[in-house]
């Protein structure tokens, strides 16, 4: 996976699944990710990610995860559903 150095790396990116489209690039609200010289997506800057995971979602080859995000409660019963019946 292709991340920047550092503690926290908030967006990780399989460079071996991702096919260059850049979908994630184009539509990330902060500019944190770049085209490398292959043209596949890198981390650029790690620091101004919101978490937001835009990213994530649009990725059409799953090649992306971003860390902690906020759907990961959800996706492990952990947080609430908006509509859901109890």
């Amino acid at each position: 996976m292709t991340s920047a150095a550092g503690p926290e790396v908030p967006v990780l990116v399989r460079h071996e699944w991702c096919k260059g489209c850049g979908i994630c690039i184009s539509m990330c609200p902060k500019k944190v990710l770049e085209a490398a010289p292959d043209g596949k997506a890198i981390v650029a800057r790690p620091e101004d990610c919101i978490k937001c995971e835009t990213c994530e979602i649009m990725c059409p080859d799953f090649a992306i995860r971003v860390v902690g995000g906020r759907s990961r409660g959800v996706a492990q019963g952990k947080g609430d559903v908006a509509g859901a019946r109890g």
